[in-house]
């Protein structure tokens, strides 16, 4: 098993190769929240239904339907059996920004007729979370943004208070894609369920690391990535759950694909793909686990044992190790990632990393300006290699001590200045 692994790896990494210019030094990829390396067996499991079992699996007069049919089908099963759900309860969609739209706008557009017009939310959630939740409020919805503690976790006691009767849905992320936090999922999904109010977790970053039972943790819906569990890009599903039945208001109009709640034909080779990663990841999550676990651990210790002023953004003790969040005080974060060109890395969210303004996670949990501006994302996942971690752990070091050497600011700190005690003036 060990030993195809490796060879997994390296067909991963020579793919990776492929695609930089003839000469150039293979880049090294921990950037895994933003998006994984298809694993290679994925690949080879969705190449039949683009070459050969092409039909629209929606075609049930002819044999290329049913091929296709049969193939979405079986990857709705591998998705449910990773999640501990009913095959029925899955919807395929193109990515988990649409299961969130879907989820939050559905549920909300349907609720609204009895009455019900108010979500809680988190500061800290995904983008299209918080944009989805800003176009309700814009069409009358009201919604609380909840913030979160030091560590970025939500206060249990604070979510039952914002809970009123008029609430119709609480959603909170899984595991948080900047800074790594598990929430309290379980304890959020009893008290929902105890309120009566329908639970959604945007899971794209926990589906396949961390055990999901959706029965037993009282999900009510789920969003689901397919590009980020070493999948295809364009995939993706929500789980809706189906006893007690939870009611969505479809944001598409067409065939009535997907139970009605998600017109337009299945993308079959992708679903199929998204199907296959599913599979990989319930039968190796313990492996994985272990394997980044393991450099998680080296990656932060031989960071921290040799540079002072690091700071680990999230509570590390409710925190998944493949997503670890750095600041490197005295450093500027975009200069620290310039520093290190031939290493993929991430100063923050891929879908805001745009922005010259510091991460708005990073503020929530109250991390001054200087340190959100110092922060760096390090995405460890299931091809990662510990010669590659070694490397980042070397180039780090060497990059900002050569950084801090040209700070005023380093020297200051190393002269015993208290940087907080000066009295700063702007012209």
């Amino acid at each position: 098993m060990l030993k195809g692994r490796l060879l997994l790896r390296s067909i991963a990494r020579r793919t990776l190769a492929s695609k930089i210019e003839p000469g150039a030094p293979q880049p090294i990829y921990l950037d895994v929240q933003a998006t994984s390396p298809m694993d290679p067996r994925v690949v080879d499991a969705m190449l039949p239904y683009m070459i050969n079992d092409f039909g629209n699996p929606h075609s049930r007069t002819h044999s290329y339907g049913w091929k296709a049919e049969e193939g979405v089908e079986q990857a709705r099963k591998y998705i449910a059996d990773l999640i501990k759900a009913d095959p029925r309860d899955i919807v395929f969609t193109s990515g988990a920004t649409e299961s969130n739209n879907l989820a939050i706008k559905g549920v909300a557009k349907f609720r609204k007729q009895s009455g019900k017009n108010h979500l809680i939310t988190l500061q800290t959630e995904h983008k299209c979370v918080l944009d989805s939740c800003r176009y309700l409020e814009n069409e009358g919805f009201k919604v609380t943004y909840l913030p979160v503690d030091k560590g970025g976790m939500v206060d249990l006691e604070q979510l039952e208070q914002s809970i009123t009767a008029e609430t119709c849905l609480v959603s909170i992320m899984f595991v948080n894609n900047e800074i790594g936090v598990v929430q309290p999922i379980k304890q959020i999904g009893e008290l929902c369920r105890s309120k009566g109010v329908y639970f959604h977790t945007d899971a794209a970053q926990a589906t396949g690391k961390v055990p999901i039972d959706v029965n037993d943790l009282k999900i009510d819906l789920m969003s689901i990535s397919g590009h980020k569990i070493y999948g295809p890009k364009g995939a993706g599903a929500l789980y809706v759950r189906r006893r007690p039945r939870v009611r969505v208001e479809a944001q598409m109009s067409g065939g009535g694909q997907e139970r009605g709640l998600r017109s337009g034909t299945v993308a079959a080779p992708l679903c199929i793909g998204l199907g296959e990663a599913a599979r990989i990841a319930d039968k190796e999550m313990e492996m994985d686990k272990a394997h980044v676990e393991r450099l998680s651990r080296m990656l932060i210790d031989g960071i921290s044992e040799k540079l002072p002023h690091i700071i680990r953004n999230g509570d590390p003790n409710h925190a998944y190790p493949g997503c670890v969040n750095l600041s490197f005080a005295y450093v500027e974060g975009e200069s620290l990632l310039m520093a290190l060109k031939s290493i993929a890395l991430s100063s923050g969210s891929a879908c805001t990393s745009a922005s010259l303004e510091p991460s708005y996670v990073l503020r929530a949990i109250g991390s001054e300006e200087d340190l959100a501006h110092s922060s760096i994302r390090f995405g460890l996942g299931r091809f990662t290699t510990e010669e590659e971690v070694k490397h980042t752990i070397d180039l780090c070091i060497r990059e900002t001590n050569r950084l801090r050497e040209l700070s005023p600011l380093w020297e200051m700190v190393q002269e015993g200045i208290d940087l907080k005690s000066i009295q700063w003036t702007q012209h």
